[in-house]
């Protein structure tokens, strides 16, 4: 019997081929389903805030009109709650961020497909991305003023060297921290199904009483698959309320 690795559905395969010399632009399953998730929400969105499609924007809302009124409504409230009337124009893109990383992480959970945010690069790239497009605000409406977060008010000059270091070092890592929980959170989990499930099927195979016994841990897998989609909601959400809180800091400057 072949064993497989449960790390083989993080892999990524080249399906387009593109080299410019030492350079790898190659088109891949990630690139795939990054594309897959942006083309859905675009459609989803698209039709149903128009009425001609039958989909939505009527008076009275159809399912799917009510489905994506709940998702602006909520992350709405959530940017209002965290930043106030400031940060009404960071609206769009904080609801650009939360349904993006919903939508990539219920489609991760799909059999046969894959999980885009389940690789450091991608999640680690939009942390580091957010975070130096927040710091540029924080210096566009505070200027030099900005550095001020570097040095708590009170704080005694004589630990001021030790206290920038160490604030600076803790502002750094917002973007390592964004990045890494939402990777780490969905990696652990899809590896942690496979392996049971690997294991349940191994047991099916045999036969005899590990074949009645495998209902335990194939009852398991399926309770790891509903908290699983639990926890690709609630990392979106983390991750969302996290960037409202850094983008909260930069505007007021906490």
């Amino acid at each position: 019997m072949t064993l497989f690795s449960p790390l083989e559905q993080f892999s990524i395969i080249s399906l387009i081929p593109i080299h410019f010399g030492n350079l790898y632009f190659s088109f891949t399953n990630s690139s795939l389903f990054i594309l897959f998730t942006v083309v859905f929400l675009l459609a989803l969105f698209s039709l149903v805030t128009n009425s001609d499609k039958g989909l939505g924007g009527f008076l009275i809302p159809s399912r799917w009109q009510i489905f994506v009124e709940q998702i602006y409504e909520f992350v709405l409230n959530l940017v209002d709650e965290q930043i106030g009337k400031k940060g009404t124009k960071f609206f769009p893109l904080i609801l650009t961020i939360f349904v993006f990383l919903l939508f990539t992480n219920l489609i991760g959970m799909v059999p046969y497909s894959f999980t885009t945010t389940s690789h450091l690069v991608i999640t680690f790239g939009l942390s580091l991305s957010l975070f130096i497009g927040i710091t540029i605000v924080g210096f566009q409406i505070h200027g030099l003023h900005f550095f001020s977060f570097l040095l708590p008010k009170g704080a005694p000059l004589i630990l001021a060297p030790l206290l920038v270091v160490l604030e600076l070092v803790s502002y750094c890592f917002r973007a390592v921290s964004l990045g890494v929980r939402l990777f780490a959170n969905m990696m652990a989990g899809h590896t942690l199904v496979k392996i049971l499930s690997g294991f349940a099927w191994s047991m099916f195979s045999v036969g005899g009483l590990l074949k009645v016994a495998s209902s335990i841990p194939f009852a398991i897998v399926f309770a790891l698959t509903g908290l699983e989609i639990g926890v690709a909601v609630l990392q979106a959400y983390v991750f969302t309320i996290l960037i409202c809180i850094y983008l909260n800091d930069a505007i007021n400057l906490h």
